[in-house]
């Protein structure tokens, strides 16, 4: 993870970034000022534009160069960081709210192509059969390029009822993928539950937005109603999570515990170094948890897996995460445009750094494809994982061998 250059983004439509890419959606006014530009930095770039502008093979816009001077000087301090124009900027806006245009996948940009994280649940990208792993080569038959990843992001952007098609290399098949996928106003349902057998819940969070605290709340609620003779153990789905809001992953956390610490972070400014606490009252009662992870729960995910095994309210179960620690702040600037910045490193309550690293999980389970989570068939019977955790919380580790031998029936 360490060697790879990650440009974390939501291919809902737009280039989100933060929103799912997790850190904190925080909106920071006002010029603070700072030196002027350097006078041979200044001469530098006035004689870089008028060359451009007198000697480029195509007419151009100098506004158009300034921005995209701003793009790359951004986009260079981190693959986190970027200069949102106006448009972006309200579909970041829009995408914290649970709703996006496109065709809801999550990615990453690595060695000069663009990498499927996950596919959101219920996504057009998920029915269309795009799975984690998979590279997307081209977009409409226009190959992807390195020097021009967010275009071919932005490429797949588009009107709801419209088509996109994609060339997706993947590991298991011997030549590219041709994929059509209609784009869609994808309404993202981040919290599901169910009883998975008396007194055993199963919650699933898809990814962390700005309802995903009270939406766990009510999951949780719910199953306790369902079990009535109390809840006995619980399943906590994180797999494939690519992140979101820090608020949610805080909101989330404290509603598994009473008190602790969940999540730390160290930057230059006051403001970006922060402790945020567990209040009194968990919300399972105590409730052994299970949570599982792979390598595409990123950031927030992360978060509430760290703080949950930190404070031993639960065992993560899985694979290594995907290990994202940073924090990205939003700052408008000006016309509706913003600059989305890495400010913080944030820390799991043992004080460990995950960027780059991920978590490693206490129960390590063997990989499964992606057609579990939206496979055909009751949960326990296609789904490994799910067995898996199952069984940890009836019988403890030494079910596990016997868990993962079942059918699975995917």
């Amino acid at each position: 993870m360490s060697s790879r250059r990650t440009l974390v983004a939501v291919l809902l439509g737009c280039l989100l970034g933060v929103s799912l890419a997790g850190g904190a959606l925080w909106l920071a006014g006002g010029n603070r000022g700072g030196p002027a530009l350097d006078p041979g930095d200044a001469r530098l770039l006035s004689e870089v534009m008028d060359r451009i502008h007198s000697d480029y093979v195509d007419r151009t816009d100098d506004h158009e160069l300034v921005k995209d001077a701003i793009r790359g000087m951004v986009g260079e301090l981190d693959p986190h960081s970027a200069f949102m124009d106006a448009n972006e900027f309200e579909d970041l806006r829009i995408a914290t709210e649970g709703n996006y245009s496109g065709i809801g996948v999550e990615v990453t940009a690595e060695s000069g192509a663009i990498v499927v994280i996950a596919p959101i649940d219920g996504s057009p990208a998920l029915r269309a059969g795009i799975r984690a792993g998979d590279t997307i080569l081209a977009v409409d038959g226009a190959a992807v390029e390195n020097a021009r990843l967010a275009d071919a992001i932005a490429r797949i952007r588009g009107e709801p009822g419209t088509v996109v098609n994609l060339t997706v290399g993947r590991e298991t098949a011997p030549r590219p993928i041709e994929i059509a996928v209609e784009r869609a106003i994808v309404a993202v349902h981040s919290v599901r539950h169910e009883m998975l057998e008396p007194g055993i819940g199963y919650l699933r969070i898809s990814q962390f937005s700005d309802t995903t605290g009270p939406d766990v709340n009510g999951a949780l609620r719910a199953l306790r109603q369902q079990a009535e003779g109390g809840l006995r153990g619980l399943v906590l789905d994180l797999r494939n999570n690519p992140g979101g809001v820090l608020e949610a992953a805080v909101e989330v956390s404290d509603a598994f515990l009473d008190r602790g610490l969940i999540v730390s972070a160290e930057g230059r400014s006051k403001e970006s170094r922060f402790r945020m606490e567990a209040g009194a009252g968990d919300l399972t009662q105590g409730t052994p948890v299970a949570v599982l992870v792979n390598e595409g729960s990123a950031s927030a995910s992360e978060i509430v897996a760290g703080a949950l095994r930190d404070n031993r309210r639960a065992k993560l179960l899985g694979r290594r995460t995907f290990g994202k620690g940073s924090v990205q702040t939003v700052m408008p600037i000006g016309d509706g445009q913003a600059l989305k910045l890495t400010t913080s490193r944030y820390f799991t309550p043992s004080g460990v750094s995950i960027h780059g690293h991920g978590l490693e999980p206490d129960i390590v389970l063997p990989a499964q494809g992606t057609a579990a989570l939206a496979g055909p068939g009751a949960l326990v019977e296609r789904d490994a994982d799910v067995r898996a955790a199952l069984a940890w919380l009836k019988h403890g580790k030494a079910a596990l061998v016997a868990a993962q031998a079942a059918p699975d029936h995917r």
